[in-house]
């Protein structure tokens, strides 16, 4: 598939599921159900905490961070993607592509560093919990949130500049319905050491760090929890950082799956490739909320509230 060479008119082409282009219309059927439950689940935690002055706290708070970080990532996906499934456009501008490839890794990125700052949250809980309210005052939780915002959009920034000024080849079609940078470098016809070295840095200093500094919290959060004394105590400890945890299975089970994948089956089917790169960024936009809502009761008694009062009103 040819297109123009120049960059100021040039676009590329995605790729929706290969083999089952017939069938797009109906596959959008569960990619539909699946955006609105993201989209509907994250804007309900959200309102919740927003609506409700017993909830501002520094774990609910770090809560709508993930939610607003969850949503963002939804909306960077769902207009290709649906796009693609409804229209069978598979055209995105050169300018498209990469705005989308700024927010798509921008927001996969705040994603682990959310899930770092609530396993701190819960490091102090339990660790030090005559320190929670003086270390985590409301004020620092907005620091982290600012801190979290810059790490990952500065991460992102200059891997978007070193991929701009590259020459693409002529064959500009994409691997997936939307814009990744690792399907992007492919297309380019030139040395690519220096991009490859600094996503290698990013890589170790994000998905690595990340995920190595969330198992050191909880290697200390359950040394403290076995030296409590009674099982209801411990039982309890363990009930408050499990919603976090399924969180953190959440992102990285599908993350360790796609670098897997990437590695050890690149021969494999284009289907698979597609299949996992789509539970990757739908998993835990999705199962967020619902683990959050059945998990946290005070969330679930939240949303109850506000399903009653919502009914009342339209009575």
């Amino acid at each position: 598939i040819m297109a123009n060479t120049t960059q100021d008119t040039f676009y590329f082409i995605l790729t929706g599921i290969p083999g089952f282009e017939a069938h797009h219309i109906w596959i959008s059927i569960p990619f539909c159900c699946l955006y609105t439950i993201s989209i509907m689940g994250n804007t309900t935690i959200l309102t919740v905490i927003c609506t409700e002055p017993s909830l501002v706290q520094p774990m609910y708070l770090f809560l709508s961070m993930l939610a607003l970080t969850d949503l963002g990532l939804t909306l960077s996906t769902l207009p290709t993607v649906m796009q693609l499934l409804w229209f069978n456009n598979q055209i995105i501008s050169f300018e498209g592509c990469f705005a989308q490839l700024f927010f798509l890794h921008t927001f996969s990125f705040m994603e682990s560093s959310v899930l770092l700052a609530m396993s701190f949250d819960r490091y102090v809980a339990i660790c030090r919990p005559l320190h929670y309210a003086t270390t985590l005052t409301n004020s620092v939780v907005g620091r982290i949130g600012l801190a979290i915002l810059c790490r990952c959009v500065l991460a992102v920034l200059p891997s978007l500049f070193l991929l701009k000024r590259l020459p693409f080849c002529r064959s500009h079609l994409l691997s997936h319905s939307y814009c990744l940078h690792q399907d992007m470098i492919r297309l380019v016809y030139a040395d690519i050491r220096v991009n490859n070295w600094y996503a290698f840095a990013v890589v170790l200093l994000i998905i690595v760090m990340d995920p190595l500094l969330i198992a050191l919290s909880y290697t200390f959060i359950l040394k403290s929890i076995l030296c409590t004394a009674s099982w209801t105590e411990r039982l309890r400890a363990l009930n408050n950082c499990l919603s976090h945890m399924l969180a953190v299975l959440v992102l990285y089970v599908p993350m360790v799956g796609v670098s897997m994948t990437h590695r050890f089956a690149k021969h494999a089917p284009p289907l698979v490739h597609v299949i996992v790169a789509n539970i990757y960024l739908l998993a835990p936009p999705v199962m967020n909320p619902i683990i959050y809502s059945v998990k946290t009761k005070q969330i679930r008694q939240g949303i109850f509230r506000l399903i009653s009062q919502r009914s009342m009103y339209l009575r």
